[in-house]
């Protein structure tokens, strides 16, 4: 599939194998498990190898224990203020497109959303972050137009990541979300893959409201991120059941699954508000880019994330052994460690509580931890050249800087 312009579509397996190039090679790792790598490098003091390092440390909160702050831009709002902005804008449209879903797909949409509990009581759940509509706003004033011109593609993005939130739920087997439990666990596995499949056909509804002029080309990058997620997904599972799999391989992954649709979303920001071809590239370079060190923190939380921050419960990823890029990166390692962790890993019966603390430590010893905060600093380093050209405008690409630095160092 190719864009309007003749470069691969976002989404593409071309797109995501450029987004994870430089991002190949394993940590350097510790000889023992006793050394613990700190901070930004590996255990000699060198940048990872795969990285360029630039402008000193820019992340790296997760990995250090530092707490995590909104920031703010320089010029605009805070990442925060910009946060909520989003989503009282995007739920004021969401809220009656959901209310147009039949009733039994409705019920469970609300609930996964937050905005009633199971019996359909009004509650104030926990709705997310809101980050991705954010992006498609914030890159639509960011080549001079309008946010709610976008307001249709934010919709659509917001929705089509909730419909991959329900299902991720089933894959994995989580039982809780958001400090709450999931909605397969409440209303079961079916009707949640159903509530799913109603988002995301209500997503692709949402996006074409309005007969806007780029409404073609904008279901075509929207469709081609979809299909770019739906395979990472399907790499991730199949991961679990493998004993072989490659960095290189497991970061083409998570540029899928997490990497296209937010630069499938900084894409569509920039096609309403109105962008030029390169302005359109650039801003998808930059979501992809941010996506991928999304996903890498992400990864960081599901291992030493606190549960009564992150809603879910503590060493969920490893419980359930997932190839996570930490882990897969750990796992490549010669030493007895990464030897050891493989072992672990390759069990047949469930881990324990005390096997779940030893392969985290495992997983720091021997540079997964260190090596995972260090690749989503270069990708933000990376993602953030990409808002300095292209003749943004200042105050929306600032804010986009923002919430990319928000992004690296969440604890959530």
């Amino acid at each position: 599939m190719t864009s309007v312009e003749g470069r691969p579509a976002a989404g593409t397996t071309a797109d995501r194998h450029v987004a994870a190039e430089a991002l190949t090679e394993p940590p350097a790792v510790a000889a023992t498990p006793e050394r613990r790598p700190t901070g930004r490098t590996v255990t000699d003091g060198r940048p990872a190898p795969g990285v360029v390092a630039e402008g000193g440390p820019v992340g790296g909160a997760v990995a250090e224990g530092r707490p995590v702050t909104g920031g703010t831009t320089g010029e605009g709002r805070s990442a925060r203020e910009v946060l909520l902005w989003s989503r009282d804008v995007v739920e004021s449209v969401l809220r009656p497109a959901v209310d147009t879903l039949p009733p039994s797909m409705r019920r469970i949409a609300g609930y996964h959303f937050g905005w009633w509990d199971e019996y359909g009581e009004p509650t104030r759940a926990d709705s997310g972050k809101a980050i991705r509509p954010a992006l498609v706003l914030l890159a639509a004033e960011a080549v001079g137009g309008a946010a709610a011109e976008a307001l249709p593609a934010a919709v659509a993005v917001e929705l089509a990541h909730n419909f991959s939130l329900l299902h991720d739920d089933v894959m994995d087997g989580d039982r809780t979300r958001r400090h709450r439990p999931t909605a397969w666990a409440v209303f079961g596995v079916s009707p949640a893959i159903l509530a799913g499949d109603a988002l995301l056909a209500l997503a692709f509804e949402a996006l074409s409201e309005g007969d806007h002029p780029v409404a073609p080309e904008a279901t075509r990058i929207f469709g081609a991120a979809i299909q770019a997620l739906l395979e990472g997904q399907s790499a991730d599972v199949a991961f679990e059941r493998r004993q072989d799999v490659e960095l290189a391989e497991c970061l083409i992954m998570a540029a899928g699954k997490t990497g296209a649709l937010l630069g499938g979303a900084c894409a569509l920001g920039a096609l309403f508000g109105g962008g030029n071809p390169e302005q359109v590239e650039r801003l998808r370079a930059f979501g992809s880019d941010l996506g991928l060190a999304f996903q890498l923190v992400d990864d960081l939380l599901g291992i030493w994330g606190d549960p009564e921050v992150t809603g879910k419960p503590v060493y969920s990823d490893l419980r359930s052994r997932k190839k996570s890029l930490p882990v897969v990166a750990a796992l490549a390692s010669p030493t007895p460690a990464g030897r050891e962790l493989a072992g672990l890993y390759h069990r047949e019966h469930p881990l324990t509580d005390t096997d779940l603390v030893h392969a985290a430590e495992l997983v720091d010893a021997v540079g997964g931890r260190a090596w995972s905060q260090s690749q989503a600093d270069a990708l933000l380093a990376r993602a953030l050249r990409h808002l300095r050209s292209a003749g943004f405008t200042p105050r929306p690409a600032a804010e986009l800087g923002a919430l990319a630095r928000l992004v690296t160092r969440r604890d959530r």
